[in-house]
């Protein structure tokens, strides 16, 4: 106590200063705060957010794809996703292109161990949350220009696991995540973020290819998905900027 007072120590890790910033996973979500986040899950959570905003869907992300999930959909009414290897003919799946042939689903509950999980995390700490891709990385900062002068904006960038549950940084979440702070009208990026947006600017000529020669799109493909990575490649074609609305589901602003 100096004073009287009692100083407060940030953390170094907070990137405190900056109006701007960027981390990784849930980890970093809780330490990296901001006033907007936006979550960035490539391959595939926040893409399939985007799919299903452009054709109206709500998603209701939810951490756990088991017997609990069926209830929660139950619960909202909504359709639950299943496992891509699951998926047999009109069923829908974290696969996006599921959710772009889907018929009849207005409500959508999405599994997701990393972007579901860090969706539910970000909203219990008071943020708003944007669902942000390759696919609509413009349409969100541009929203993001528009109505939140002033306030902090941070970009998560949810990664994937390894087989010991240790956090695998996905390259295509570092890309969508500094395509989106490239094009904020800001340029008061704490360092990580300009790293983020160094690496965006650095392949954004080349992003279809590079998507599917990356780790993460080699996984899809090789598993039999290569539609999904051609979907997520879609660089800003999408308008839709979906917001996680009191705490249950993404809707289109």
């Amino acid at each position: 106590m100096l004073g009287g007072m009692i100083r407060r120590v940030t953390s170094p890790y907070a990137q405190d200063g900056f109006s701007a910033g960027f981390d990784w996973g849930p980890v970093g979500a809780e330490v990296v705060a901001g006033d907007i986040v936006a979550l960035v899950d490539v391959l595939s959570f926040t893409t399939a957010v985007t799919v299903a905003a452009d054709r109206g869907i709500a998603v209701c992300p939810y951490r756990w794809r088991d017997e609990t999930a069926a209830a929660y959909a139950e619960q909202w009414d909504a359709t639950v996703a299943v496992g891509r290897s699951e998926a047999g003919p009109g069923d829908v799946s974290l696969s996006p292109a599921t959710i772009r042939r889907a018929e009849g689903v207005s409500r959508l509950v999405l599994p997701s161990p990393n972007g579901s999980t860090i969706a539910k995390q970000l909203i219990d700490g008071g943020a708003t949350v944007l669902a942000v891709s390759l696919r609509n990385r413009q349409a969100a900062a541009d929203w993001v220009n528009e109505h939140a002068a002033g306030r902090r904006v941070v970009a998560i960038a949810a990664g994937e696991r390894w087989t010991d549950g240790s956090l695998r940084p996905a390259v295509e979440d570092l890309w969508g995540a500094g395509g989106f702070l490239s094009a904020l009208d800001d340029d008061d990026l704490s360092p990580e973020a300009q790293a983020a947006v160094a690496a965006y600017d650095a392949v954004a000529d080349d992003l279809p290819k590079l998507l599917h020669d990356c780790a993460g799109g080699r996984e899809l493909t090789q598993y039999g998905y290569p539609e999904d990575v051609a979907i997520a490649a879609e660089v800003d074609e999408s308008r839709s900027v979906p917001m996680l609305e009191g705490g249950t589901m993404f809707r289109s602003t």
